[in-house]
C-alpha cells in the first residue's frame, strides 16, 4: 500500500509539473522543436512530419510565430 501511495503521489506531482508549464507559458503551448530530427529517432532522413523541416534545418514553426 505504501508503494501504491509514494507513486501515486509521484504520478501527481509530475501532472502538476506539466500543468504549470502549460499555464505559465504563452497560449498554453509547449516550446516546439521537431523531435524527428532527432538523428536517433530519425535514421533515414526524412523531414519533420509537422513543420517539413529537413533533418539538419531548424524547426519551421519557430519562424511562424
Amino acid at each position: 500500500m505504501e508503494l501504491f501511495i509514494i507513486t501515486a503521489v509521484l504520478v501527481g506531482l509530475a501532472f502538476a509539473g506539466i500543468a504549470i508549464k502549460i499555464w505559465a507559458k504563452k497560449d498554453g503551448e509547449f516550446a516546439g522543436t521537431c523531435a524527428s530530427n532527432s538523428p536517433f529517432l530519425n535514421k533515414e532522413g526524412e523531414p519533420c512530419g509537422f513543420c517539413g523541416a529537413a533533418p539538419e534545418e531548424k524547426c519551421k514553426k519557430e519562424e511562424t510565430v
